[in-house]
């Protein structure tokens, strides 16, 4: 990444633009003295309220109501693999895009749930009183735990909502949040994957762009069109360059409150391991595609996945070997040190977490590879026959003594519940491949001599392994599960079946790896909240809480950036398109598997579209994974904008934010109307999402 100094931003870049947007802010604390004092805008409660409730999660990425029939916008990608669920061979609607002319021709998609946060209720008082003075980490940890447990079910039972136990600030603050879930989800209308991905994994994580990431759904209710009691008005006008915007999500993690020793054991082993292990995946499904377009087709949307987080990932790896950013986190650790030093009673409640932390991250080092190879092996059967031998063993143990997920009657009937569920038809050629693959990487990193090893292949290849055990196996019928969790500890002892016996196999194994990483976590959880906690005396809410894909209100402008010795342009337009097309000289389709080739349909619209249509705009709203399908929103509340990435410059941003260059990317809702009318000839849906 080019670094500027200060003075040539300075001669690039208005004062304006220097200002940090930094801030995922909870809906419960978000800084409005700050929003008056900068922009002259202060939203209300009622503003707040509305943005909230017009806002989803999904699963693990965002999306609003823009109707009051329950029209829902997310993202293409995020939409994919759902998208992928009702596609075949003959009929990939991934690649070709679909159009529903009628409410009929919706599409619902088999276990697709999304939420809508209903109510946030702040239990910290009740949780904390839970520890006694002299705890030790473990008993402290599990005291909180408990009580923020029963305390969830019991705002459950009083409001009939889905509840979620939530911790801010390394555990400083805890709440219950409580979700509306929607499970009837209906697919409306969605691009081409070349127009919804223009531009492949060379363009992502890039600016400019020139992606429709878009796609709409329909929430049901009782067979009929749910009717929400908020959704966001559509802006006709869209926005411009400099003006304020607001963006509503669910960011998925951010590790900024980190201590500088965590980030640097991140930097040292957890992240090159983390790459290393998505670059042998992504290999592995590449040579699976390479098989026939058949077999690429099955896992195009796997493969998409895996490359995104391979370049996040290598973003994120390169934000740690910054020395200016880790500097700089440095620097506030040394300062906030000072002051919990200083203060007697601060020193007694957090000075001796930071050596803690070290003494438990230097003794990970020694083990810090297994809990990512020690256990399924990136199989859906062996993960299948696992989880039944754990749910016996916790049914067959007092619930003091069962781990975390099965500890209570309702997350033993969870568990069973979603171990006997009904699933797609497995791909069993698939299931091998990516067993033996995953298998060969754990024989790689670990070595051949280490226990788990040395369990699994018993003298065998990993190829002779994955052959044996899912050729044999019958994990993935139904039937086979539901007769395996009726017989319970004995029909699983008594199991000949390849999968079940390599599950109690490994079972202990993996219990113990889990052990060990359940200290290591503790001891991390209880001293980052003692930090966090003498953090929060000093400096009270006037900060945010990391990310932990809980819904967050961000801000900034629509703004440029300097990148290859220029600025890039705040927007993009279909003109920009075509010319990204263009620009190959006829040789797309040689470039990249295709990356920058246009639809057919796309090119025959060529003129019909208004060239000058904003595509997409960048702007200095601080998002990260899982902020994808958030509505962009003006000080109006209106829809401007629909957040699909970010720059890579900006990655670095998962351990600390840089104003100068962290921005994000996101769709004009301006160009989803246009192409909904000038391609896809969908002018019910632009009608709808207009209001007319």
């Amino acid at each position: 990444m080019r670094r500027f100094t200060l003075p040539f931003l300075a001669l690039l870049l208005s004062a304006g633009a220097l200002r940090a947007e930094e801030g995922m802010w909870t809906f419960d604390n978000v800084p409005r003295k700050l929003l008056k004092e900068r922009y002259g805008f202060e939203p209300t409660q009622a503003w707040l309220d509305h943005l909230r409730l017009s806002s989803l999660h999904w699963g693990g990425a965002s999306g609003s109501f823009v109707s009051p029939d329950g029209l829902v916008l997310t993202n293409h990608h995020v939409a994919r693999g759902s998208i992928g669920r009702i596609s075949t061979k003959e009929r990939d609607l991934v690649k070709t895009g679909y159009v529903a002319r009628t409410r009929d021709e919706e599409l619902k998609i088999p276990g697709l749930t999304v939420r809508t946060l209903v109510e946030m209720v702040n239990v910290t008082a009740q949780v904390n009183e839970a520890v006694k003075p002299g705890m030790k980490e473990a008993r402290a940890l599990e005291a909180r735990r408990k009580v923020h447990e029963a305390l969830k079910d019991e705002t459950a039972k009083r409001t009939g909502l889905q509840c979620d136990m939530v911790s801010f600030y390394e555990g400083g603050e805890s709440w219950i949040y409580a979700y509306k879930v929607h499970t009837d989800v209906r697919l409306v209308a969605a691009p081409e994957l070349q127009i919804g991905l223009f531009g492949g994994d060379p363009d992502n994580f890039t600016y400019p762009r020139h992606d429709l990431d878009f796609t709409l759904f329909r929430i049901y209710e009782d067979g009929k069109p749910y009717k929400p009691q908020h959704w966001l008005t559509w802006s006709k006008e869209g926005a411009k360059h400099g003006e304020l915007t607001f963006v509503s999500g669910h960011p998925g993690r951010t590790s900024r409150a980190w201590t500088y020793g965590r980030m640097t054991h991140e930097k040292l082993f957890a992240a090159p391991l983390s790459l290393r292990l998505l670059e042998k995946n992504r290999a592995a499904l590449e040579g699976f595609a390479a098989r026939s377009p058949e077999h690429r087709r099955q896992v195009t949307t796997r493969i998409l996945g895996v490359e995104n987080s391979l370049k996040a990932s290598r973003g994120y790896f390169n934000g740690l070997n910054d020395v200016e950013g880790m500097k700089s986190v440095k620097a506030k650790e040394d300062a906030l040190k000072s002051q919990v030093m200083g203060d007697l009673r601060l020193k007694a409640l957090a000075g001796g977490a930071w050596p803690r932390i070290e003494q438990a991250l230097q003794a990970r080092e020694a083990w810090y590879k297994e809990p990512a190879l020690v256990g399924a092996l990136n199989s859906q059967f062996l993960g299948s026959a696992l989880g039944l031998v754990r749910l016996a063993e916790a049914k067959a143990q007092p619930a003091s003594q069962r781990e975390a997920g099965f500890d209570t009657d309702a997350k033993l009937e969870a568990a069973a519940k979603r171990l006997t569920a009904e699933g797609p038809a497995p791909n069993l050629e698939l299931e091998e491949h990516l067993f033996r693959s995953t298998l060969e990487v754990a024989q790689a990193e670990l070595g051949a001599q280490h226990r788990f090893l040395q369990i699994v292949l018993k003298g065998r290849t990993p190829a002779e392994v994955a052959k044996a055990a899912v050729s044999g196996t019958r994990i993935h019928q139904t039937a086979f599960r539901k007769e395996l969790l009726e017989g319970g500890a004995k029909a699983l002892e008594a199991s000949t079946d390849p999968m079940v016996v390599l599950a109690r196999a490994i079972a202990p194994l993996a219990a113990d790896v889990r052990r060990k990483q359940e200290a290591f976590d503790t001891v991390l959880a209880e001293n980052s909240r003692r930090i966090a906690q003498a953090r929060f005396e000093l400096e009270g809410r006037n900060a945010y809480p990391d990310a932990n894909s809980t819904l967050r209100l961000g801000f900034g402008r629509i703004e440029t950036y300097p990148a290859s010795g220029t600025l890039v342009q705040p927007f993009t337009t279909f003109g920009g398109l075509y010319d990204r097309h263009d620009g190959w000289g006829g040789n797309a389709l040689a470039a990249h598997n295709g990356a920058w080739v246009l639809p057919e349909r796309w090119l025959e619209a060529r003129g019909k579209l208004n060239l000058s249509t904003p595509l997409n705009f960048v702007h200095s709203v601080d998002t990260i994974g899982g902020n994808s399908g958030s509505p962009i929103v003006n000080a109006k509340g209106d829809v401007v904008g629909l957040l699909f990435d970010g720059n890579y410059e900006g990655l670095p941003s998962r351990y600390f934010y840089d104003s100068r260059v962290n921005r994000s990317v996101s769709v004009d809702v301006r160009a989803i109307v246009e192409a909904l009318d000038k391609v896809y000839d969908a002018k019910h849906l632009v009608k709808e999402v207009l209001g007319q």
